[in-house]
C-alpha cells in the first residue's frame, strides 16, 4: 500500500511565483492547490485541510499574517504547517511571521533547494 500524496496549498498573488512554487512541489511528488488571493483561500484551507501551506505575506486583500492568525484560532487548522515566503525580509518582519504561527520564514527570491529543505524539515518534524 502506498502512502497518499501530501497536498500543498500555495497562497501567492504573483502568478509566476505561484507557478514556480507549484512546480517545485509537483517535482517532489506533492498535490498542489494554488490560490492567488487570501480571501477565498481561508474557506479553502478549512475545506481542504492541506498538509502544508506556502504563504505570501503581502497580498492584495487580506495579509498573509491575518491568514496565519485565523488558522491559529482554529485548533484543526493550527496544526497545519505554514512556510512563509515573502519579500519582507527585515528581522522584525520575520519575527512577526514566526510569532503569528509560521513554521518557517523564507525571503524572496527563494531557490529550489531552500524551499525543498524547508518542506523536508516541516515534514520530518514531529507534530
Amino acid at each position: 500500500m502506498t502512502e497518499a500524496r501530501k497536498t500543498v496549498m500555495i497562497i501567492e498573488d504573483e502568478p509566476d511565483a505561484a507557478e514556480m512554487f507549484a512546480e517545485m512541489m509537483r517535482v517532489n511528488g506533492f498535490n498542489v492547490i494554488k490560490m492567488y488571493s487570501s480571501t477565498p483561500a481561508i474557506p479553502m484551507i478549512t475545506q481542504e485541510k492541506p498538509d502544508l501551506i506556502i504563504l505570501d505575506i503581502m497580498m492584495p486583500d487580506i495579509s498573509g499574517l491575518e491568514v496565519l492568525r485565523y488558522m491559529q484560532r482554529d485548533p484543526e487548522l493550527a496544526r497545519i504547517p505554514v512556510i512563509v515566503v515573502s519579500a519582507k525580509s527585515m528581522p522584525g518582519d520575520i519575527k512577526t511571521g514566526l510569532d503569528a504561527g509560521a513554521s518557517t520564514y523564507l525571503t524572496k527570491p527563494v531557490g529550489f533547494l531552500d524551499l525543498k529543505q524547508a518542506v523536508e524539515k516541516v515534514f520530518s518534524t514531529p507534530a
